[in-house]
């Protein structure tokens, strides 16, 4: 298996680049944002997923270890296939995912290309306890997170809903009253924490 590629980018497409290692070109697939970085003739050391099948091997190359874990985790969800994993990544990072996945947010997990309302609730019910081993714990009613880093109890709760009503989307409500409860703690009233999320969001 092809763990890692050190080389030289010999070309830059739409969802792919070829790599060239020693005179030999590897053709690897890759998320749009990891595309972005990559310029022909640069020096590249690439993270690599080998994916075997009967009839390809393919390659899935990425620039950091959270993308590369991201999209190991991804695959494990039913419906979620090598591509479709990549379209997500293309148009989320791994915080972003981690974030939209603890706070329940069907609406930011729905918009990558292949995702759609089912496989983005199989996404949130299948990887929230990924997503609370990365530091963030998903969000349930009547019950403090184990985490300090994610909004906890029915204050917090209430002040992620009342941003959203507002007119903030609610990953980034529950990204700003997560970064609130850090700095104010558990026992803020909801004023306070309302108050000090739309002076987070403002910023």
């Amino acid at each position: 298996m092809i763990a890692r590629l050190k080389g030289t980018v010999d070309s830059v497409d739409a969802d792919s680049a070829v790599i060239d290692v020693g005179g030999v070109g590897y053709l690897v697939s890759a998320s749009s944002r990891t595309l972005r970085d990559l310029a022909d003739g640069a020096a590249v050391s690439m993270l690599v997923e080998t994916i075997v099948r009967e009839d390809a091997i393919s390659l899935y190359g990425f620039l950091d270890v959270a993308e590369r874990d991201w999209f190991r985790i991804l695959t494990t969800v039913q419906g979620v296939g090598a591509r479709v994993a990549l379209s997500i990544l293309s148009t989320l990072s791994p915080d972003e995912i981690v974030r939209a996945i603890a706070a329940q947010d069907r609406s930011t997990l729905s918009r990558p290309a292949g995702v759609g309302p089912k496989l983005a609730a199989r996404l949130v019910t299948e990887l929230k306890d990924k997503a609370a081993a990365f530091g963030v714990a998903p969000v349930s009613r009547g019950a403090a997170a184990p985490s300090a880093a994610a909004p906890a109890g029915s204050v917090n709760e209430d002040a992620v809903s009342a941003l959203v009503n507002l007119g903030y989307k609610r990953v980034e409500a529950f990204g700003a009253v997560a970064r609130v409860t850090q700095r104010l703690g558990e026992g803020a009233t909801f004023d306070a924490v309302v108050r000090a999320g739309l002076q987070e969001l403002a910023r």
